[in-house]
């Protein structure tokens, strides 16, 4: 049997091969390490943009408000409501959508108030 390694040969071949183990499981947790502060910093900066897109939005539904507050006061029977409050179920991905929504319906709400005519004086 002198082809069999020694039992001090198999001892380094073991050690050996749990010191390679152990180097690629550190190679490996420095890499995803690496990648997952990576997608934390890119998921800061996407809640620091939908932050901002939250506050411009509520800034823009504000003034529609104002607007239409303004033109509802015209009309002396007609009281405006409460202000808007943001809906927890909207969608961010559908945010263009509902902008393109306020619009025409200011737009109706104005024309509503103009065709009154006399009654809005």
């Amino acid at each position: 049997m002198p082809d069999e390694p020694t039992a001090a040969v198999r001892y380094k071949e073991i050690v050996a091969l749990a010191r390679k183990s152990a180097d690629d499981l550190r190679s490996w947790e420095l890499a995803r390490t690496e990648e997952l502060d990576g997608a934390i910093a890119g998921a800061v900066t996407e809640i620091d943009r939908a932050t901002q897109r939250e506050q411009s939005t509520a800034e823009r539904a504000n003034r529609w408000w104002r607007m239409a507050v303004d033109n509802v006061s015209r009309v002396s029977w007609l009281e405006a409501g409460a202000p808007p409050e943001p809906v927890t179920s909207a969608r961010g991905e559908w945010l263009s959508r509902y902008l393109e929504d306020v619009r025409p319906a200011y737009h109706e709400l104005n024309q509503a108030i103009l065709n009154l005519g006399w009654r809005a004086r």
